[in-house]
């Protein structure tokens, strides 16, 4: 079950980058579970990963490789996560790398792996080496939904988008691609984002607008609050385009900026949208603070409440319950009486209670949504910061409860 997610499959092709499927059996699954990515010679790539000290092997193989600053290839498989499984998964995760940069007469630097799954075992090697010549035939430049399939773990949907937009008479076009439905939480906000652009980007500035766009997005939502050990998101300038972005200062980046935003906020929200059990797609504003991190900490004190989350899976108004989560989110010297907290546009909390216009009937009319916003006001300063989360259901547990069997 999705909270209003549409599948897509309408992608346009990005020239100077091409991508291929097969199906290594890891998991018993109808779907491709291993993915690769071809790129062209003029192609930059930059990448933002997990922050979990027990970051997956292939995480670590991907930061030390992307120094290179020539990659090639991207190899992702899923059903199996390669994390927590020491020196022998690290020597895995080369040993798929140097398979692969065998193949096509690349160095093993150019290629970055990529794992999503279960955490602690052994990836089943001799299926990976074994279809990695099958991924590679397939190689096409319309493969984006096969891969947004293949990427898949606990997810109920593919994720992705594909936009165009006109520059000084060039087309430029972007297609992403995401997965994540669980042990969703900031540093990265387990996920993979794989966004791409044939414009023509320097790797220091394709590095610079992957970190601050992935802050605004993947770094925006909460599910679960769990970290996962294998968070990755890559962005790729296929450099097929005539529009070059070389300098910040050129009109092309801020144009460019936006609509790479536009991708990322959806494909991340896209996620929350998919979460394991979710029935509410929740937006948390927090407005008014001394301090952006201020603002945080409360909207993901409120976004991780088992008590918030809950109340809002069975519509309840429960508006106690937010204003306790806002008191104990570390903030000191709050101004009670200048805190208002709403739910959408129906005012829950003023003056350091429950507000006079409130009605328990306007409350449960907007708990019942499927989409609904808190709004909360803390009357302290000009900070402001938007997360999404969603509700916490029995279906939630169930999922979680049964994923290993």
């Amino acid at each position: 079950m999705s909270v209003n997610l549409s599948v897509f499959e309408a992608f346009h092709n990005i020239q100077g980058l091409k991508i291929g499927t097969a199906n290594a059996g890891i998991k018993q699954t109808e779907r491709p579970d291993l993915v690769v990515f071809e790129l062209s010679e003029s192609a930059s790539t930059a990448g933002i990963f997990t922050k979990n000290a027990f970051c997956a092997a292939p995480v670590q193989i991907c930061q030390k490789h992307l120094v290179a600053n020539n990659t090639k290839y991207l190899i992702i498989n899923t059903g199996n996560a390669n994390a927590g499984t020491g020196k022998g998964g690290y020597e895995d995760a080369m040993t798929i790398c140097q398979t692969l940069a065998d193949a096509k007469g690349v160095a093993v630097e150019a290629v970055l792996p990529f794992s999503t799954g279960v955490i602690g075992e052994r990836l089943p090697l001799d299926k990976i080496l074994k279809t990695i010549p099958e991924a590679l035939a397939d190689t096409s430049d319309n493969n984006w939904f096969v891969a947004s399939n293949g990427i898949m773990t606990t997810d109920t949907q593919p994720k992705g988008t594909s936009i165009q937009f006109e520059y000084e008479g060039e087309v430029i076009t972007i297609s992403g691609i995401s997965k994540g439905a669980g042990m969703i939480k900031p540093n990265m906000a387990t996920m993979l984002g794989f966004i791409a652009t044939d414009a023509h980007v320097s790797k220091d500035i394709l590095q610079e607008l992957c970190s601050e766009l992935g802050e605004k997005s993947f770094n925006r939502i909460t599910i679960d609050g769990d970290t996962s050990t294998n968070d990755s998101c890559m962005l790729i300038a296929s450099g097929a385009s005539k529009v070059k972005l070389v300098d910040k200062a050129d009109a092309f980046y801020s144009v460019l900026k936006q609509k790479l935003e536009e991708v990322f906020i959806y494909l991340a929200q896209a996620i929350v949208r998919d979460g394991e059990g979710a029935t509410k797609f929740v937006t948390i504003k927090v407005e008014n603070c001394a301090a952006q991190q201020e603002a945080l900490d409360v909207a993901y004190t409120v976004a991780h409440s088992p008590l918030v989350k809950t109340a809002l899976f069975a519509s309840d108004a429960n508006w106690g319950r937010i204003l306790a989560a806002v008191g104990r989110s570390g903030v000191e010297n709050m101004n009670l009486e200048a805190i208002q907290i709403h739910l959408d546009a129906v005012c829950i909390v003023e003056n350091g209670g429950r507000a006079a216009s409130y009605t328990e009937e306007a409350g449960a009319k907007v708990m019942a949504q499927q989409e609904l916003s808190i709004v909360i006001n803390m009357g302290r300063g000009s900070f402001s910061e938007t997360i999404w989360t969603t509700d916490l259901s029995h279906e939630y547990v169930t999922i979680n409860a049964e994923y290993r069997t």
